[in-house]
């Protein structure tokens, strides 16, 4: 039985940072090299960084990419380096590049390009027409694909074992949505199987803008036992041995019968090895090692945290500030930001006015006493009165209404915003997925801000997220007088979330058939939710799309998030 010795190399790269990504890229490959890798493996467009979006624009970008490239071929040696990028032929590809002994010894094209979603690969790229060779190292034929090639049962993966691949390594930039590690893991271990080759599946880790990318690279064999995976959310060099032999006993009794076409060329790559076991200049085999899945709410927390130390970090923050109210959604988000990075670098600002509850803030004191931050309190009320005082003559003869309450806000809003251009924090915003869907959420107000950490969070998980915070911390990090209160955004006398809408365990459920399933609001009445009440839930949202327009990016998280994953129309009558 032979084994060849693969370097899952999980990396964090960034957009752009050509410079910065080659060094990532050679400092892995060195150390995968080093354990005597055969061949080292890296994410899809690892040189530029993914999603580059219209910076494929620039012919600029895309020629330094290319030279890029070469720089990182010119150091591979007898480890083959697998590395995405951007190849300009007569249109632009999505592409590997398969590196060894300092050149290019081929490139493969992306087949299957994603269009859904959070994906716009058509608008950049070529599709390739289907895999032209496969490459020998240490002559086992080795297939390379990308990311949505393995998606496809009858795609390149196929093709390849078809022509004898006996591994296939498939280069990725997949972003997380909550339970996606498990759907990934179902769909290699079933295109191993069908294709009767070992797949050995690598994926970035990190943040860009709303996506983040949680890693878990993992080897499947060939009859789709998973043999090893690499923890999430985190870089990694998951290095393992993948025992391959002949299969074509397997595929000759395949009911399916035998490949009619013409078999892929086999280019060699590194020179063909008599191999006992171990390999002759291999260290001693590698144990594999499955790193566990993380709790469903420990995997959302870690993706949250993910994207806010990447949107920081990257875009050349040093600190943050957070409006700390007292509520729920201020509190997740100042735990977030400090797990993300460090209560050194976390700043938070109580603002009551005339209708703030002592309580709330105590509460806030309280949390910014635990979490260690720096907290100042700002009353708001001398700016409030000004403000009323100002508009009285023109609000003469009306009485008062949500005006008053959105003057409030957006005060709030102008004290954040001028703390971050004197002091250069970021600010995040606070509001959630179930507010912004109904646009519960003063513009220039609430929505102030630079990142909104759980705009793809629906307010009943946001309690969820807390409590297993809270569980795993062994004590009330975020005070339970925070969990057990009303939500209120205390604009006004007595107020409650739930006197302007449904109560969250209500709402929820039909915000997550709406915004996430599509579903019209016949269809969800049909579920049994209530007409009345679906009809008007549905035209909040609808009607709210121009909010939603205007609010800093966050953290996706769902399948579904506002944003890039949900392109509706603002000018829109239809109501199903």
């Amino acid at each position: 039985m032979t084994r060849l010795r693969i370097a899952a190399c999980q990396l964090d790269t960034t957009v752009g940072d050509l410079d910065g990504n080659i060094e990532r890229i050679l400092d892995a490959y060195r150390r995968a090299s080093d354990a005597g890798a055969d061949v080292a493996a890296f994410p899809e467009l690892a040189i530029t960084g993914y999603p580059p979006e219209d910076l494929l624009l620039k012919p600029g970008f895309v020629a330094a990419n290319v030279e890029a490239l070469h720089r990182v071929a010119a150091a591979t040696g007898d480890c083959v380096a697998i590395v995405g990028f951007v190849e300009h032929a007569r249109d632009l590809h999505n592409a590997a590049a398969i590196c060894a002994h300092g050149e290019v010894k081929g490139v493969y094209r992306k087949c299957e390009l994603p269009n859904y979603a959070v994906f716009d690969e058509l608008r950049y790229f070529a599709r390739g027409e289907e895999p032209d060779a496969l490459y020998s190292v240490r002559g086992v034929p080795v297939g390379v694909s990308i990311c949505e090639d393995a998606w496809n049962p009858a795609g390149p993966i196929a093709d390849q074992a078809d022509s004898g691949a006996q591994v296939v390594v498939n280069i990725n930039a997949s972003p997380y949505a909550e339970g996606k590690l498990a759907r990934r893991e179902r769909m290699l271990a079933t295109r191993a199987a069908d294709a009767s080759c070992a797949l050995v599946y690598v994926n970035q880790v990190g943040g860009q803008d709303e996506l983040v990318f949680d890693g878990g690279s993992m080897a499947v064999a060939a009859d789709g036992t998973l043999l090893a995976r690499a923890p999430q959310f985190t870089e990694d060099l998951m290095v393992v041995d993948v025992e391959v032999g002949p299969v074509y006993r397997k595929r000759l009794l395949d009911p399916r019968g035998r490949p009619v076409d013409d078999q892929l060329p086999l280019v060699e790559v590194t020179p063909t090895v008599v191999v006992d076991d171990p390999l002759p200049d291999h260290p001693d085999s590698v144990r594999p090692v499955i790193a566990p899945a993380l709790d469903p709410d420990d995997e959302v927390w870690e993706a949250l945290v993910t994207g806010t130390r990447a949107y920081v970090d990257k875009n050349g923050f040093s600190d943050v500030v957070i409006g700390l109210s007292g509520g729920v959604d201020s509190a997740i988000v100042a735990v977030l930001a400090v797990d993300a990075l460090g209560a050194d670098r976390v700043h938070t600002v109580a603002m009551p006015s005339r209708y703030s509850s002592d309580h709330s803030l105590s509460d806030a004191e309280k949390l910014a006493v635990n979490l260690g931050v720096d907290h100042r309190t700002i009353p708001i009320e001398p700016a409030h009165a000004a403000m009323l005082g100002m508009l009285a003559p023109s609000f003469e003869g009306r009485g008062p209404d949500l005006t008053e309450e959105n003057v409030q806000s957006r005060i709030r809003g102008q004290i954040l915003m001028a703390l971050s251009n004197k002091l250069g924090w970021l600010v995040l915003s606070t509001g959630n997925k179930s507010e912004a869907a109904v646009g519960y959420a003063t513009l220039y107000g609430d929505t102030v801000g630079g990142y909104a950490l759980i705009k793809d969070v629906l307010k009943t998980r946001v309690y969820d997220l807390c409590r297993r915070r809270n569980e795993r911390a062994g004590h009330d990090l975020i005070p339970s007088s925070i969990l057990t209160k009303a939500p209120s955004a205390e604009l006004r006398p007595d107020q409650r979330d739930d006197q302007s809408l449904p109560p969250y365990e209500v709402l929820d459920p039909i915000l997550h058939a709406y915004v996430e399933l599509d579903r019209t609001a016949a269809e969800i009445v049909d579920d049994g939710h209530d007409a009345e009440l679906v009809g008007r839930v549905t035209r909040l949202v609808d009607g709210a799309e121009y909010k939603r327009r205007q609010s800093p990016p966050g953290p996706r998280v769902t399948d579904k998030a506002f944003g890039k994953d949900r392109r509706l129309p603002i000018t829109n009558r239809f109501r199903g």
